[in-house]
């Protein structure tokens, strides 16, 4: 497919800053913002609501196929329906890595997201920059120990008005890197030609800067 403007994907692992990095980076840089993982976070909201198996791939693709699936902005559509709050629910988490596993799915969204790109985009993500668009512009990787991203995940519930336990937290952030990174499609990982930024005690503008300036300074 055929682009008209420059595409910057930020991967990294669950806490690492990377859809709010890639929103801001985003607006400075006046392009769209994808966060590739709402997507796979609907299609497990739809698969519980509809009592379709997270053992099966073929009915988990065909809701991630669904053409009013869509993400606009930061928000996921089913249709006129606003999914964005509902897929950031604990049960979402606890079932995210079965549906993310199977690569039926992540086929079905890759086309999905691939569609979104034409104009340019910045797009956060786990292999954004590996599977999905390997030729991207820019490609960032982000980075932070566990404990700092166990604590920012407290502190999104916490905005959230939920509850936030940083002991089941830190099980459920460490399954998920495990699951992340040992599945066999698509593990997560640094591109080869990735800049990898370690977000350890860095505020989050500091990091938009740098990734911002490192895009300006490459393109003159």
């Amino acid at each position: 497919m055929a682009r008209s403007g420059p595409v910057i994907t930020i991967d990294g692992p669950v806490g690492a800053g990377k859809s709010a990095v890639s929103q801001r980076v985003a607006e400075r840089l006046g392009l769209p913002f994808v966060d590739s993982g709402l997507l796979y976070r609907a299609v497990a909201w739809l698969a519980l609501e509809r009592g379709v198996a997270l053992t099966d791939p073929a009915a988990l693709a065909a809701l991630a196929e669904l053409p009013r699936l869509q993400i606009v902005g930061d928000r996921v559509l089913d249709g006129d329906r606003d999914l964005t709050t509902f897929v950031h629910q604990p049960e979402i988490n606890w079932n995210l890595s079965a549906v993310s596993s199977q690569p039926e799915v992540r086929e079905a969204i890759n086309r999905k997201l691939r569609q979104l790109a034409g104009g340019g985009v910045v797009m956060a993500g786990r292999d954004i920059g590996t599977v999905v668009f390997p030729d991207a512009d820019w490609k960032f990787f982000l980075t932070a120990s566990l404990e700092e991203r166990v604590r920012r995940r407290a502190a999104q519930f916490q905005r959230r008005g939920e509850p936030a336990d940083q002991a089941s937290m830190t099980q459920e952030v460490g399954d998920r890197d495990r699951a992340d990174s040992e599945r066999s499609v698509a593990p997560l990982k640094p591109a080869p030609d990735a800049v990898v930024i370690d977000t350890d005690g860095v505020p989050l503008d500091e990091v938009v800067d740098q990734i911002v300036a490192t895009v300006r300074r490459s393109s003159r």
